[in-house]
């Protein structure tokens, strides 16, 4: 199942970074880059409940909490993230669509914080 968890988050990293720098790329959100965003949620949400049930008794409680609580964060910012993009394709104004890239950065460089504290927690333990 480990295996499986791994791979689903590695292609949550792939998903979503395509997303967000193909939007920067391309000037304005369009519906391919919604399309990756949420590809990038589902993987992540698909190994996070995989991962949910590997407890490694080896990591410290701090690291662990610390971990939970970024990757609950990181969830929840990718979803606003993936809702507010649909809003604002569909909804928004050209201006707000040019200017989405600004959330997705930072949107994106948020759910790197527990993707690699999770790869230092499985590379040391």
């Amino acid at each position: 199942m480990l295996v499986v968890a791994i791979i689903s988050m590695c292609l949550a990293l792939t998903f979503y970074t395509l997303g967000v720098f193909m939007e920067r790329r391309n000037g304005s959100l369009k519906v391919q880059h919604i399309i990756l965003f949420g590809c990038g949620l589902v993987f992540d949400t698909t190994g996070t409940t995989i991962m949910r049930g590997l407890f490694n008794p080896d990591i410290t409680a701090s690291v662990a909490m610390l971990h939970k609580i970024t990757g609950a964060g990181a969830l929840i910012i990718m979803a606003c993230h993936f809702i507010w993009a649909i809003y604002t394709y569909f909804k928004g104004s050209e201006k707000a669509k040019e200017n989405f890239h600004k959330f997705s950065i930072v949107a994106w460089a948020f759910w790197l914080i527990p993707f690699v504290i999770g790869m230092v927690i499985g590379m040391t333990h």
